[in-house]
């Protein structure tokens, strides 16, 4: 038998698997759709490679080795993954997709977004068991070793490049306070800002938990008083709402707490805060799969179709 697997192409691999099932050439071409011709010379190359008696000549047809059916054998263990693969490609169908989708969103996102978000997931995957997950510190590795089919996250995360992200949607930030706030109400200018109590999200996944507002702070000339912080925004509505704390957040809130009023934030905000992109995203080398390719559509669809609530609509 002569060394010679690297000269050896899938084709021929499906004609040893085909003639070994049927005993016959003329149905092996048949089966596979192809020329006796073709099968006589493919024939021919197999026997080159993994010696004469490979198959041995019948009256009526062939009989393989036993090596050819072992060969057979390891053969359609390798195609028939590849050939799922490629029909999983070719015939991917979100409405019919059983499997699972998990999606893991930043926590803040999840509480806002999360009901509408479900819809629009199940929506496109009525069939599919559907896990949307809240970030946590193991979520990247979790995206990294393909877990997590998709993300949603703000842009500016720290996240490897190995981690593809595309902009869903902005938010303009701005002032969250309980109703008829007395300072507020009056005005947001940092002299009179600076000083108020502030109440804030915690953000898992970072290694740092100073945030880039405490520099704003810093440089003009205040120093950020944290008396609240959790993950849940819900909790920290409730302290802005029952207190003079203040939240640096979005109008997107206004359906967590009718409570709450929105507020113009400080002049002079740097552009690293005073907006924030929503990013989605996936692991670079999913790009192609139809699984990504549908989160992707399913993603830009959701966001695009909300509407930001203006901020002169606030108390």
């Amino acid at each position: 038998m002569k060394n010679k697997l690297d000269d050896l192409d899938l084709n021929l691999l499906r004609l040893l698997c085909a003639v070994v099932e049927t005993r016959n050439t003329h149905t092996a071409a048949d089966k596979l759709g192809i020329s006796q011709t073709s099968v006589s010379r493919g024939m021919a190359k197999l026997r080159e490679t993994f010696g004469d008696r490979l198959f041995i000549r019948k009256a009526h047809g062939v009989e393989p080795s036993e090596l050819a059916e072992r060969l057979a054998e390891a053969a359609n263990s390798m195609l028939n993954p590849l050939v799922k693969v490629l029909e999983s490609f070719q015939d991917f169908d979100p409405l019919e997709f059983d499997g699972c989708v998990r999606v893991a969103v930043h926590l803040a996102a999840l509480e806002v977004h999360g009901p509408d978000l479900f819809e629009a997931l199940r929506e496109d995957f009525p069939k599919a068991r559907i896990e949307l997950l809240y970030w946590q510190d193991r979520t990247t590795l979790e995206v990294l070793s393909g877990e997590v089919d998709a993300v949603v996250q703000f842009e500016g995360f720290p996240l490897p490049q190995e981690i593809y992200l595309f902009p869903v949607l902005e938010y303009q930030v701005c002032l969250v306070a309980k109703k008829h706030h007395p300072v507020l109400s009056r005005t947001s200018e940092w002299d009179s800002v600076g000083n108020l109590p502030v109440a804030r999200i915690v953000t898992d996944g970072v290694v740092t938990r100073r945030e880039a507002m405490d520099e704003v702070y810093e440089a003009k000339g205040f120093q950020a008083n944290v008396t609240f912080s959790s993950h849940c925004i819900r909790a920290i509505l409730r302290k802005v709402r029952t207190s003079d704390a203040i939240m640096y957040g979005t109008t997107y809130l206004r359906d967590l707490d009718d409570g709450v009023a929105f507020y113009p934030p400080p002049p002079n905000m740097p552009a690293a805060v005073s907006r924030y992109t929503l990013c989605g995203g996936y692991l670079q080398t999913k790009r192609d799969y139809p699984l990504t390719q549908a989160l992707h559509q399913t993603l830009l669809s959701y966001f695009e179709n909300i509407e930001t609530p203006p901020l002169e609509l606030q108390d």
